[in-house]
């Protein structure tokens, strides 16, 4: 349906603003489970321990290169910042949502369709075309085959083949004669005389 599909029309339910979400309403579906405890000593789990594979270089020189310290690495038992589980809530009621009475301002349309109430005297066109000189006439916006054969007989058919005549007679008269047709003046041009300039061509392909 239009209605459906377009803003055609204002809705026919609105929002009821006397209405607010009630205060004991509970829409948190999820919540700290209580029976959850952080288990002894978690925070003291470092985030990054020694490297246990790596070993002191054998020309490691402390009093040159000071006291070596073995590269730090993710420690696989590190787990991040604690944080309970959450588990359902049991009074969740779900989302509230804004309760519909009926618009006033609805009133159903029955020519929604026609957007041009009395008569349409302008239409759009939005095409890409490579060549210039596209005339658009004799338009019609129905539903009804018979009636656009109708008027196709009426209009196109009965201009089509004098528009057709017309162009050919002025695509005829703008086409240049033959002995308006440019000449290649080829002089004394020799192959044999710029074979100088064609050495070499062949080793390039």
């Amino acid at each position: 349906k239009l209605e459906d599909a377009f803003d055609f029309l204002y809705p026919k339910e609105i929002e009821d603003t006397s209405q607010s979400k009630p205060e004991d309403w509970v829409d948190e579906r999820m919540i700290v489970d209580s029976a959850d405890t952080k288990p002894a000593g978690y925070d003291d789990i470092p985030q990054e321990i020694a490297d246990p594979d790596s070993s002191k270089p054998d020309d490691w020189d402390d009093e040159d290169d000071g006291e070596w310290e073995p590269p730090m690495v993710d420690n696989p038992d590190y787990r991040g910042p604690w944080s309970p589980k959450m588990v359902d809530n049991p009074d969740y009621k779900g989302a509230w949502a804004q309760p519909k009475i009926p618009n006033p301002a609805y009133e159903y349309d029955p020519t929604m369709y026609a957007v041009c109430k009395d008569e349409c005297t302008q239409v759009g066109f939005e095409i890409w075309q490579v060549k210039a000189g596209t005339i658009f006439d004799d338009i019609i916006i129905t539903d009804s085959l018979e009636e656009a054969q109708k008027f196709a007989e009426d209009t196109f058919f009965k201009k089509k083949d004098g528009e057709k005549a017309m162009f050919d007679e002025i695509q005829k008269a703008n086409a240049p004669a033959d002995d308006e047709m440019p000449s290649m003046d080829m002089g004394d041009f020799s192959l044999d005389d710029d074979d100088d300039d064609f050495d070499g061509m062949g080793d390039e392909f």
